[in-house]
């Protein structure tokens, strides 16, 4: 399993996590996880927050797990010039802009604002009426 960096961990805020409390999380905020995310089956609804240096890996990984049908959530920075954001329009991601920075709390407790912009990008499955 490949190292997470350690800038990488960050809580999505509890005010977001509660609209998909009941969903399969791939990625929960874990220094040492005990399975890869990326090696796993998702679930027919997953929300992830990946880990931002490994962006194309986590979001080509929800874009093949929703062409099996599945609904999938992402809490990413906003970018439009990376391959990945490219990979989201092609599969006609519905992207939902966060109008303010959002504020992460790092393992240690600590709160602080993003210094990017966000987005939650939802990949429609085939079974969400």
């Amino acid at each position: 399993m490949e190292k997470i960096k350690e800038g990488d961990s960050r809580a999505t805020p509890d005010w977001l996590m509660s609209m998909f409390k009941d969903w399969f999380d791939p990625c929960p905020l874990n220094p040492n996880p005990e399975q890869d995310g990326l090696l796993i089956d998702w679930k027919d609804k997953t929300y992830c927050n990946p880990p931002y240096s490994q962006m194309t890996k986590w979001v080509l990984k929800a874009v093949e797990e929703n062409k099996k049908g599945k609904t999938i959530a992402l809490l990413i920075r906003f970018d439009t010039s990376t391959k990945w954001f490219r990979a989201l329009i092609e599969q006609k991601a519905h992207i939902l802009y966060c109008g303010e920075r959002i504020h992460f709390e790092t393992p240690s407790g600590k709160t602080y604002a993003s210094p990017f912009p966000s987005i939650l990008v939802i990949l429609e499955g085939s079974s969400t009426p």
